[in-house]
Order: C-alpha cells, then structure tokens, then sequence
C-alpha cells in the first residue's frame, strides 16, 4: 500500500474518531445531568479531552503527509510526536479536574439518581469506544502513525474508565453508600493520569529519536537474512522515525575491485529487501570498501586478491552492526 493510500487511510480514522467523539460527549453529559455522577461527570470529562485532542490529531495528520519540502527536509513527520504529546497532556489535566470535582463532592455530599438511566448509555458508549480504540491503534501500526496509536490509546483508557464508572454505579446501587462514587471517579483519573503520563514519554522519545528496539530488531534480522558471501562488514547503523517515514543508513564493505555500477546493485538490491518488509523506509548506504587487513574476516570464495585465509567469523548481530567497522577501511561514498 503507498503513501498515498496509508493518508487516506489515516484522514479517515481520525475522521471516524472526531465524529465518535462529539457522540460520546453528548451522551455522557446527558448521563451526567440525569444522574448527578461524580464518576459519570470523569467520563465526560475525558470526552471533552479527546475531541481537543482529536481535532489536533486531524491537523496533525494533515500536515504530516505534506512532502519534504526546502524547509524541512526529512518531512513534517514529527509533528506527530508533538500531538501525541500535547494529547498526554490534555488528558492529565483533565484527570487533575476529575480529582478536584470528586473531592469536593466527598467533602460535601451529592445526591444521586436515576442511576440505572445513567448505566445503559456509559455501557453502549463503553463498547462504542472499545471497539473504536481498537480500530484506530490497527490503523494507527498499519501506516506507521503514531498519532492514531495514541488516539487509539485514548479511546481505549476512555473504554476502560466507562467499566470503571459502571463497576461504581452497580456497587452505589447495590450498597446505597453515594460515597463510593466520588472515590470511584478518583480512581479513574488516576489510571487516566498513567496513560497521559505514556502518551507524553512515547513522545519525548520520538522527539529526542529514541531507539525503537523493535525497529532495531527487524532491521538487524534483515540484514542477517539477506546477507551475501562478499558483503565483507556492516557498521554504524543509525535509523530514526519521523511520521509514517522510517530514515535507515549504515556502512557496508565490498571488495575494492568492485566497480561503481556493481557497487550500487548491491545498494539497491538491500533497499528493495528492506523496503519489502519495512514499506515507509528510505535507505541510504555508505560503500566502503576492503583493504588487505580485512581478509581473515572475508568468506568470499570467489575472491582472487586474498592475501590471508579466512579464519574469523563475525556474527552481524545489533552491536556489530550498530558499531564500529572491523579495521581499517576506504569510502566510495
């Protein structure tokens, strides 16, 4: 699927997502008003917070599948990150307000009512959002966007605190103590607090190009994999995400009587397996090539200039690959 597709794909997520949102909202402020729920009050709040985040989520989106332009050169990928982040944000405040309303309600006293009303809509508009969450954090992998992983997140900790609410709501109704509903909307907003808290460090770490060891993972095993009997070394591997673009380089020797053109269908052949399994990388490869020293580390039978047998056999594992070349080399580019 192309770049093209994965936007479409995205715009229409967050779409989906903005729309569920101002349900959602509607609904739970009308539970609210019926029930006078301190918990059911936390619910909504946390709607009115995601549809803020959702709208910036939009934008975002929008501005990220822009191309590479003379200003910004890598894209406008990062803007995720920083949505991502001001989502966490939004969230944690809203949480804080929770917790403000909730003790003030166990300070003064609420009254309750029609609490059964107020169970059915936090229900469908639980399992709504549940399966919305879902469907964005699937999205969200599928084409790379971190934005839509955390709206998904968001939806999903608003799923999660509707069960919470309704579990409070049947323990009021069960045990009549109209005090458990303010500590119940407590509650909430702690496990709330916790999921803007991961929403805020994810993006710090895109910002600050943090190593994805997944990442990191499948680019080492597909180098492993593809690996060909001259590909001498590999080192100084370096890849960082911007939106739904992955930027991979790293240094790979060939024998030094390899030819420019021989040179770069090795290059290309390595982009188009990495691209096989990573759709959104761009690879850029620095060609070394060997020097004489370098023979003991080289199983290329085909060689006719080998000055020393092979004898030492070197594992392309992550620290291999991420550090330094074996010893001494020449650069082509």
């Amino acid at each position: 699927m192309g770049n093209n597709s994965f936007t479409k794909l995205r715009r229409k997520a967050i779409l989906i997502s903005l729309v569920f949102a101002f349900f959602m909202l509607a609904a739970k402020l009308g539970a609210y008003f019926l029930t006078n729920s301190a918990a059911i009050f936390s619910d909504a709040a946390e709607s009115v917070v995601h549809i803020l985040a959702t709208s910036m989520a939009f934008f975002s989106i929008i501005l990220s599948s822009k191309p590479a332009d003379e200003s910004h050169l890598y894209g406008h990928g990062n803007i995720e990150y920083f949505s991502a982040g001001v989502e966490g944000l939004f969230i944690i405040i809203a949480s804080i307000y929770i917790i403000y309303s909730a003790i003030n309600d166990l300070i003064v006293g609420t009254v309750l009512k029609q609490l059964d009303i107020g169970i059915y809509i936090i229900t469908i508009a639980g399992l709504l959002n549940l399966g919305l969450g879902y469907y964005l954090i699937k999205i969200g992998k599928k084409t790379n966007s971190l934005t839509l992983v955390a709206d998904g997140k968001h939806v999903l900790t608003d799923s999660f605190t509707s069960i919470g609410v309704i579990i409070g709501i049947i323990l009021v109704l069960i045990t009549k103590l109209e005090i458990i509903d303010p500590i119940v909307a407590i509650l909430v907003a702690i496990n709330i607090i916790y999921t803007g808290y991961n929403l805020i460090r994810e993006s710090i770490g895109g910002l600050m190009n943090e190593t994805d060891k997944d990442l990191l993972n499948r680019i080492v095993f597909k180098l492993k994999s593809i690996r060909k009997e001259y590909w001498i070394d590999i080192h100084h591997l370096r890849f960082w995400k911007s939106g739904e673009n992955i930027f991979i380089d790293f240094h790979l020797s060939l024998p030094y009587y390899f030819n420019i053109k021989e040179s770069h269908l090795e290059e290309e052949y390595i982009e188009n397996c990495i691209q096989s399994d990573i759709p959104s990388s761009q690879v850029r490869i620095h060609l070394d090539y060997c020097a004489n020293n370098l023979c003991k580390y080289c199983w290329y039978e085909g060689c006719k200039v080998r000055t020393e047998n092979f004898n030492i056999k070197i594992d392309w594992d992550e620290k291999k690959i991420l550090g330094d070349p074996l010893e001494t080399e020449g650069h082509i580019s």
